[in-house]
């Protein structure tokens, strides 16, 4: 039985989390696997993702991974990891494209009319770079890490909870939004925990340490 599973649907940054998720539990089984026998079995699972929404939906379906996902986010520590945690939603503006209504809420884009900095210098889509997150609750998986540590971001979509109570963590780009979320055994976040150095190997190794309850 693997201690950790990384799903692998044919999309996302696999490697890098693998080997982030090594870094920090090297006596920890974690695999990559698109075996659901293997997901299933797994005590916990990550779900990456990247590119385009309807091409990560399309893959998840093609490989006969959503019902495997929908039943593993339900019952163990669960981490979503950018296009991971959009596809918890309903819905997102890219496509559009119905996603696997795990929380309810969107997925939305930066709007053009919103992007000016403070200084009124024209911000690009998507939001690239290091962006400090101010973390909204309490949660194990804060643990050891400062308010407002900064953390890689790589998007043009972010989620728009429809319960604002699961919100764990916001960034601005230019105005807040929200970067991280909590539900039960879930946690998801927009950044990209395995390119953001000791912070992100801090989270994850406080994911592997989790068990599942806030």
């Amino acid at each position: 039985m693997p201690e950790i599973a990384v799903i692998d649907y044919g999309m996302g940054n696999l490697r890098s989390v693998a080997k982030a998720l090594h870094h920090v539990a090297p006596n920890r089984d974690i695999v990559v696997s698109a075996d659901p026998a293997v997901i299933r079995a797994a005590r916990r699972v990550v779900l990456p993702g990247q590119s385009a929404m309807p091409d990560c939906i399309r893959c998840l379906d093609e490989t006969g991974l959503r019902d495997v996902v929908m039943e593993v986010v339900r019952d163990r520590p669960f981490l979503g990891i950018c296009l991971g945690l959009q596809m918890l939603f309903d819905e997102s503006e890219e496509g559009p494209t119905a996603t696997l209504g795990v929380v309810e809420g969107r997925v939305v884009r930066f709007r053009d009319e919103d992007m000016l900095s403070a200084s009124g210098d024209r911000l690009k889509v998507p939001h690239m770079g290091w962006s400090p997150v101010r973390q909204t609750r309490s949660h194990p998986l804060w643990a050891e890490i400062p308010d407002a540590t900064r953390f890689y971001f790589a998007h043009s979509y972010y989620p728009a909870p429809a319960d604002p109570e699961i919100g764990a963590g916001t960034a601005a780009y230019p105005t807040p939004f929200t970067c991280a979320i909590a539900q039960a055994n879930i946690f998801a976040v927009q950044f990209h925990p395995e390119k953001s150095h000791r912070a992100g190997l801090q989270l994850l190794a406080n994911f592997v340490a989790w068990d599942g309850r806030a």
